[in-house]
């Protein structure tokens, strides 16, 4: 009881927070998720307040690992079906190359490769969520919400500035409807902007874009369970004591995307659920942004942002070469 009680006021900041961030989002037509991380930054010295901490690192860590875990709702196995296995092969290369060209840059670059893993992630899935998952499994160190922040606000700036961007080069290279849409949903890291490009091109392209980006989303857990897997082997190799299981929460996202796959859900309950996921990302990166430390954010410099880019330019690049081939 007493340990609920000092969850209570952080969790309620968190929450206080992402609200007002999908308020401002609805009005300003501005992500959501961005809103909520330069609101949680600006409160950041609440998390030095004794009452607050407990309740902000329960918010940026569990409620964190429900958001990701409900996702399952809106994925079946269907859709990867109906998009065809030449698309899905497409993605699948599109999103393993952009992780391991990551990883390669950031040690290029003089960064860590969990850095280049976390960024390669969030760019070649989808985006912030992926952010937060990937980082949910990565081991512990000193600059993990710095680099999780980092990454949160790279890719959510670069997937609004693609969501304008893209459905421009989509008609400068002559692409049809079925090519647009498939472009904009393989290569726009968050689904509200690949929505967002999507239909702005056309009803068509607009549907499509939203199944080529949910196919996407389904290869989270793969990417996830590989990082782990990859731990795993890792830690027995220097003869670590405890290498990682399986977290909980993934699991659940496993479970939750055959019940969507294999039963006939009700789109209220599927709406629903992905409505409660889509807040509970919305309240941890609130939290997020109030652990972090805006100083440590300068202080990087420019370096994730340039990997970002190029890790952007690639997975772009690569669809749109073989969009054109193909």
């Amino acid at each position: 009881m007493y340990k609920l009680k000092a969850l209570i006021p952080g969790v309620m900041l968190a929450t206080i927070v992402g609200l007002a961030a999908l308020f401002l989002s609805e009005h300003y037509g501005a992500p959501s998720m961005l809103f909520a991380l330069l609101l949680g930054i600006a409160l950041s010295f609440l998390y030095e307040e004794s009452q607050c901490k407990a309740g902000i690192e329960f918010t940026a860590t569990h409620i964190l690992r429900f958001g990701v875990a409900m996702l399952g709702f809106r994925i079946a196995f269907g859709d990867l079906v109906a998009l065809g296995w030449k698309t899905a092969l497409l993605l699948i290369v599109a999103i393993v190359t952009t992780i391991l060209i990551g990883t390669v840059l950031a040690r290029l670059l003089g960064m860590q490769k969990r850095f280049g893993v976390l960024t390669g992630g969030a760019v070649g899935i989808c985006g912030a969520s992926a952010a937060m998952a990937i980082a949910a499994v990565l081991p512990d160190s000193k600059h993990k919400d710095r680099d999780t922040l980092l990454t949160i606000i790279g890719v959510t700036a670069l997937s609004t500035l693609s969501m304008i961007l893209y459905p421009i080069i989509a008609s400068q290279f002559n692409l049809d409807q079925i090519q647009t849409g498939i472009f904009l949903g393989a290569t726009i890291h968050d689904v509200a902007q690949v929505v967002g490009a999507g239909y702005s091109v056309s009803e068509q392209s607009g549907d499509l874009a939203t199944l080529t980006k949910l196919v996407r989303v389904a290869f989270l857990m793969p990417v996830v369970i590989a990082i782990l897997l990859v731990l795993k082997l890792r830690l027995k190799r220097v003869g670590a004591n405890k290498a990682p299981g399986i977290p909980g929460f993934l699991i659940i996202f496993v479970v939750l995307m055959i019940i969507n796959s294999v039963f006939s859900i009700p789109s209220a309950v599927t709406e629903s659920a992905s409505h409660i996921s889509r807040f509970a990302l919305v309240v941890s990166i609130a939290a997020i942004g109030m652990k972090s430390n805006l100083k440590q954010l300068v202080e990087v410099g420019t370096k994730p942002i340039l990997l970002l880019i190029m890790e952007t330019i690639w997975i772009a690049s690569l669809i749109l070469i073989c969009l054109l081939i193909l």
